[in-house]
């Protein structure tokens, strides 16, 4: 499994980026994170990947090729939790959270990728 993990700081607030991980994993809230539309988040995701079979509402898995990946929400993040997902696929996850200002946390480097490109 691969994880990746989303969310948005409040402006001008900067954390410490493992210790919100790892509050956001136990489903606690964090002061300092913005609220963000995750239905609207999840149906992104679902019509990005409309060619996969839909296993439940947050469940997914490539039929003409390889890999899965299963989302879990908070009200301040997404996580994707992927399994034997192509590279391609990840990158395609996070281009569409970046729409929603919400940079990747990589919890097994551990590194916050929150430089975007405008």
């Amino acid at each position: 499994m691969y994880e990746l993990l989303f969310w948005k700081y409040i402006d001008e607030v900067y954390l410490n980026h493992q210790e919100v991980y790892e509050s956001l994993v136990e489903n606690e809230p964090v002061e300092g994170l913005e609220e963000l539309p995750v239905q609207v988040i999840v149906n992104r995701i679902s019509n990005a990947f409309a060619q996969w079979e839909k296993v439940d509402e947050f469940s997914f898995k490539n039929t003409k090729g390889v890999g899965a990946f299963h989302i879990i929400t908070t009200p301040q993040s997404i996580q994707i939790n992927c399994y034997g997902t192509e590279g391609k696929t990840m990158n395609k996850l996070c281009d569409i959270m970046t729409e929603f200002k919400c940079p990747l946390y990589d919890p097994q480097v551990p590194v916050r990728y929150d430089e975007f490109e405008e």
